[in-house]
């Protein structure tokens, strides 16, 4: 999967993870070797590590889930997909420059192709 999104995106300089049990560091460490990709840890119990994350959070936190009552794991799946959508596609975003994510990607696609083939 990270092959596939740094094709589609660019690789990331760092790989940011927390060591939580979920978490495959073994191959992930081994997987940042092979790229050169760097790998920065988040500290248990140290969300401001993690920002980005933290603000994602309370942002479903109150905008979705704490007003919405789901009568079924359907409804639930249409309606966070409709707010996953519109939080993607059309709400700007301060920490990308005002632009929305799907923006933000297509740029990086845009300088990724325009590059120049190192091979």
């Amino acid at each position: 999967m990270l092959e596939e999104l740094s094709a589609e995106r660019g690789a990331p300089e760092y790989l940011r993870a927390d060591n939580g049990p979920e978490l495959i560091a073994w191959a992930l460490r081994d997987y940042c070797r092979m790229t050169l990709m760097r790998t920065s840890y988040i500290e248990p119990g140290s969300p401001w590590e993690n920002p980005f994350v933290e603000s994602f959070n309370g942002r479903l936190r109150d905008e979705l889930l704490n007003i919405e009552e789901f009568a079924c794991l359907t409804e639930a799946r249409v309606i966070i997909e409709d707010w996953r959508n519109e939080y993607n596609t059309y709400r700007p975003h301060s920490a990308l420059g005002g632009l929305t994510p799907a923006e933000y990607a297509a740029r990086g696609r845009e300088n990724q192709e325009n590059q120049p083939d190192h091979a």
